[in-house]
């Protein structure tokens, strides 16, 4: 009988508790009598010893379910081994739960910084398989991460929307979608969803060259302009400065975000109406899409595969259409990219979509 723990820890998104389910009905159909501890509220649960022990039941019926049913926390890595309030250790007290528990694997679901814990906990003798959770599919080591694709769907549909009442009005729009450091959701959102303009963190954009692209639609006789902006956007000039200087000139901005301050320059250069829609955590929420129900299940099983089969210390990835073990120390503290000079970059350009640094 084999006693494993499970948790989710980070800011949540659809295929959560689809992704716990694959790992749980392939456990249960490997042995009925597996026992699964489930920690509430992520690596806080951990810690504090707050967990449940599951019954097969409570993975039926959550396959279309969004959010998770474990709850979430968020836990920075970089405070994980300063002590709490009255000394308290962090990490040994969730090496203490996983021992007193006498658990055989703990199963982890989560983005960049959970990887790096679950790394952490792995080099502290523990075993681990984790999972590959984000909206932002910014996870080195994988093709893809669930919560992904229904993202894209939500932020594709937030476009879609916009594309009526732009044209109805004559105006500029501008759509902020998520993604502080990688613009993947952004990139495939905007193709998706037909915007004029991309804006990205990975590629700084010249704001004369953003000006120009809604110029040129303006004199082709298109009345509209959509802009899709990633959160983490900037314009080249504040690509020079430090993080320090940055974020000093962030905190004293009179400017919410990015889009904002775009939209103000945009309106006062050329008197066109600029508004700015942020459907915000909406992409995070609600059912997963079918193509996230798939991976999610594909993961999860593999994943309780890999346990099964002691293939601990690693995370289960999708390369090339098939999942893979790879290890933790190869994913832990790496952020996957755009590339500026990928094909899929190539190719918009090639259908006229501007990325802010064309000048």
């Amino acid at each position: 009988m084999m006693r494993v723990g499970m948790l989710t820890s980070g800011g949540d998104c659809q295929a959560l508790n689809a992704t716990m389910r694959g790992v749980a009905k392939t456990l249960y159909n490997a042995d009925p009598d597996t026992q699964i501890f489930g920690f509430e509220e992520g690596y806080r649960g951990l810690m504090y010893n707050d967990y449940i022990l599951m019954k097969p039941n409570d993975f039926s019926g959550i396959l279309t379910k969004g959010g998770t049913i474990l709850g979430s926390s968020r836990q920075p890595f970089k405070l994980m081994r300063v002590p709490g309030e009255n000394g308290f250790n962090k990490v040994e007290a969730m090496k203490a739960t996983y021992r007193n528990l006498k658990l055989d694997c703990l199963v982890i679901l989560g983005g960049n910084g959970t990887q790096k814990t679950a790394n952490l906990l792995s080099e502290e003798g523990l075993n681990i398989v984790s999972l590959p959770k984000t909206i932002d599919n910014d996870i080195y080591g994988t093709d893809m991460t669930f919560g992904f694709q229904s993202a894209v769907d939500i932020a594709t549909n937030a476009i879609d929307c916009i594309h009526t009442t732009a044209a109805s009005h004559g105006r500029v729009f501008i759509v902020e979608l998520m993604g502080h450091k990688v613009g993947w959701l952004t990139l495939h959102a905007g193709i998706a969803g037909g915007a004029d303009i991309i804006l990205l963190p990975e590629m700084p954009y010249n704001f004369d060259s953003v000006l120009m692209a809604v110029k040129q639609r303006n004199k082709a006789g298109k009345r509209f302009s959509i802009l899709a902006v990633a959160e983490g956007a900037i314009s080249q000039e504040d690509a020079q400065l430090s993080k320090k200087e940055y974020q000093k000139k962030k905190a004293n901005s009179p400017f919410p975000s990015v889009s904002y301050e775009l939209g103000k320059k945009i309106q006062d250069a050329l008197g066109q109406e600029v508004r700015i829609v942020v459907p915000g955590h909406t992409q995070r929420g609600g059912s997963p899409d079918a193509y996230d129900r798939v991976v999610a299940t594909r993961l999860g099983a593999a994943a309780g595969r890999m346990i099964l089969e002691g293939k601990y210390g690693c995370m289960a990835a999708f390369k090339n259409n098939e999942i893979v073990p790879v290890p933790l120390k190869e994913v832990a503290g790496r952020l996957k990219t755009v590339d500026p000079k990928s094909d899929i970059i190539r190719e918009a350009r090639d259908m006229g979509i501007s990325f802010g640094n064309e000048l």
